[in-house]
């Protein structure tokens, strides 16, 4: 992992700007998650309806205190035990939390992310936005290749790098009614 990546990422982040990095099984599209022109260039990118939301990644659970209530309804136990890792949890999220981010969902969706270069962007520039990297109804992108094909010079800034192991984009889990909302599976990589 290359430092310079990292700082030339975080440039374009706090410039508003919308980057392309790998994650634990693909690459994603990623902004500030408080930039509302960021994240419709994401959603116009991917073709995306805003009614969906997206999800919020961070290098620790501190990082997300500004989004979601913690309240005793949540099982934190439960969630520290999958964190920092693949699971995705749709958590109560806390007043003014903008509507792009929770979409229609009756919550935010956020992880803790366990790979090393997601946990560097998060630790040099924040929170940042995660959304797979393809237009919707196409397979996500597994490589830099693969994204550039995609997007051409419509991203500010690709960081280079290995996905992690995983073989689909995260789990997805309701925090309040335990539902699963997307699993893992093994081999099918679908859009986030």
């Amino acid at each position: 992992m290359s430092i310079w990546h990292i700082t030339q990422a975080s440039r374009y982040l706090a410039r508003g700007g919308v980057i392309a990095y790998p994650t634990e099984s693909v690459y994603g599209l990623g902004c500030n998650p408080w930039e509302a022109k960021a994240v419709e260039r994401i959603l116009t990118l991917k073709q995306r309806d805003p009614a969906k939301g997206l999800i919020v990644v961070a290098a620790t659970i501190e990082q997300l205190e500004p989004l979601v209530d913690l309240t005793s309804a949540v099982p934190l136990a439960t969630i520290m035990n999958t964190w920092p890792g693949p699971v995705t949890w749709v958590l109560p999220e806390k007043k003014g939390v903008p509507v792009w981010l929770r979409g229609a969902q009756g919550g935010i969706a956020v992880r803790v992310s366990a790979h090393p270069l997601v946990q560097a962007l998060c630790l040099a520039a924040g929170l940042l936005v995660s959304t797979s990297a393809n237009p919707e109804g196409y397979t996500p992108a597994k490589t830099a290749n693969r994204v550039r094909a995609y997007f051409g010079n419509q991203l500010d800034y690709i960081v280079p790098g290995p996905t992690g192991r995983a073989d689909s984009p995260t789990e997805i889990r309701h925090a309040v009614s335990g539902k699963l909302l997307r699993p893992s599976r093994s081999g099918a990589v679908t859009s986030t």
